[in-house]
């Protein structure tokens, strides 16, 4: 049973929390709203951000298609290597399907609807968010085609970016690379094994034999990876250039044994995160970065809710322990609390304008990632009961601004930051024009199905000073330097190219701020309610 789970505890806990949010982010001067003062519309956010899914995919598109500038493409992916590998999502503005930054996007969006999926539901989204990942998973049963065996790749990254033209008249390679026994890849299979081990715990209660079916998928996934060790950037030269496993395959290994737990609750997982806490690093790493490529922080938040829950025996106790004060140093590194002696890195720095900056490309996952991983780990240490976090050199900081940094990162995204820009794509007065994106930027194929090869993309389209013919809605772009600078020019793809993995964590936050702004201000109704009867 875990500490402090009585519901009148709990409730009071989270009345805390969001005086103590509201408290912090107006001290620091993190209003939640647009750069002109009003108030975002966290639920047009969560609409948007799921429509740049239906923007994103590739294969048959279904009746549903919101997104009407879109058509079919990469029919025939697969076919020269004899399997079906039609669908998927491409991660960006390109038309390759790398494996590893789409499993981890499905990951997001599950761990999204986990946490806040009454919140989505809530909204209305229900059925687009569970669109969004079954697009995912569908295609990752696909290329699950033996127990050891799995497609991570489709398309050459080098031909793709030689050309500037539309999926749906695309030209380029579509060769499909594989991971299996001889070629290990525990990073692309590690991490598909998690996000369908999480995507079968969103769909338990609406789709239990499709939930049965992912799950059954996870379970063989792991134990490829686990068995069968290696980098999958070593088996497919071709990902080195776009994908490449900086951070080895063991935190995809922990990432995935945590995530089998939470969906099977079998011992045998949570001793193999514990078993393997020190070699593999998830108990050694002090990391100040969460991403595609580098689990650590979401391994060590996971594990820290298990030991939050009181989810663990005697033994398991000190080594979680462990895990929870890697999680706290980089929580702690987002808020800038730990101590100096750390060195240089000890905390993330941030720009005049407050944002979290790792980077000079695509920051803005990490600030999105960011935003999401200080959310859940505020709302774990308010269900505990829990009021702070231990910083490196035994310094503090309260749950309540972990929740306020969430938000302002979130709402810095949005607009609140020095140049009044929503780095969402469609959402607010002002946002990136010319997003570095083939299909977004050259005219739709419904309304021109002719032709459009490689070098006529660029010399027609790609060098164009206007804005893109279609507004990619939803897309979360690399964002601005360390000083808050954004230039929109499509060539500038450091800055105005958007990816999968940048939105998914969003939409989570989006709803959860959607929920939080809806009782804020029935709050503000009820007091002044409250005050004019008292006048009376």
């Amino acid at each position: 049973m875990r500490s402090g789970s009585t519901p009148w505890l709990r409730a009071a806990l989270l009345l805390v929390l969001a005086v103590l949010l509201t408290a912090v982010a107006a001290a620091e001067g993190s209003k939640s709203g647009s750069g002109d003062g009003k108030a975002h519309n966290y639920e047009e956010a969560l609409r948007k951000s799921l429509l740049y899914f239906e923007a994103q995919r590739s294969g048959r598109l279904p009746h549903g298609q919101r997104v009407p500038w879109r058509d079919h493409s990469g029919l025939t992916d697969g076919l020269e290597q004899g399997v079906d590998l039609v669908g998927g999502y491409y991660d960006a503005g390109d038309h390759v399907k790398f494996g590893l930054p789409m499993a981890f996007t499905v990951t997001m969006l599950s761990w999204s609807m986990l946490e806040y999926g009454d919140d989505v539901a809530a909204a209305g989204e229900l059925a687009h968010a569970l669109e969004a990942i079954k697009w995912g998973t569908d295609y990752f049963i696909k290329a699950h085609t033996q127990p050891d065996e799995l497609w991570a790749e489709v398309g050459d990254g080098d031909t793709d970016h030689y050309c500037w033209q539309r999926p749906e008249d695309m030209t380029t390679s579509r060769q499909a690379y594989k991971v299996d026994r001889d070629h290990p890849g525990s990073d692309v299979a590690g991490e598909t094994a998690a996000a369908m081990a999480a995507a079968s715990m969103v769909f338990r209660k609406s789709n239990p034999h499709y939930a049965h079916l992912l799950l059954h998928h996870a379970q063989q996934l792991f134990e490829f990876a686990d068995g069968y060790r290696g980098q999958y950037d070593s088996s497919i030269a071709e990902v080195k250039s776009y994908y490449a496993s900086v951070s080895g395959y063991k935190d995809e290994l922990l990432w995935a044994a945590l995530w089998l737990h939470r969906a099977t609750g079998k011992a045998a997982y949570l001793d193999y995160v514990v078993d393997n806490a020190h070699d593999f690093g998830g108990t050694g790493w002090a990391i100040t970065e969460f991403s595609w490529d580098v689990k650590y922080a979401g391994v060590q938040i996971l594990a820290a809710r298990l030991l939050l829950r009181g989810e663990h025996t005697a033994e398991q106790k000190s080594t979680l322990e462990r895990y929870q004060a890697k999680a706290e140093h980089y929580v702690c590194a987002c808020l800038g609390r730990n101590a100096q002696a750390g060195g240089e890195d000890a905390n993330v720095e941030r720009s005049p304008g407050g944002m979290l900056y790792i980077r000079q490309w695509n920051n803005m996952q990490y600030v999105t990632n960011a935003a999401f991983l200080l959310s859940t780990y505020a709302d774990y240490l308010a269900e505990a009961g829990v009021g702070t976090v231990t910083c490196a050199g035994g310094g503090t900081a309260g749950a309540g601004e972990v929740a306020a940094l969430a938000r302002a990162q979130t709402d810095y995204v949005l607009g609140t930051n020095p140049r009044g820009v929503s780095y969402l794509v469609g959402y607010g007065p002002k946002y990136p024009a010319r997003v570095h994106h083939r299909a977004a930027s050259i005219v739709p194929y419904k309304h021109s199905k002719q032709f459009i090869g490689c070098s006529q993309g660029f010399d027609h389209w790609f060098g164009r000073r206007s804005s893109n013919p279609n507004v990619l809605v939803g897309a979360i772009v690399g964002g601005p330097d360390r000083r808050d600078r954004f230039r929109d020019n499509r060539d500038n793809y450091m800055q105005t190219e958007a990816c999968t993995y940048n939105t998914a964590p969003m939409v989570g936050m989006f709803a959860k701020l959607n929920r939080m702004a809806r009782e804020e201000r029935e709050q503000r109704a009820a007091t002044a309610r409250s005050g004019t009867a008292a006048e009376v």
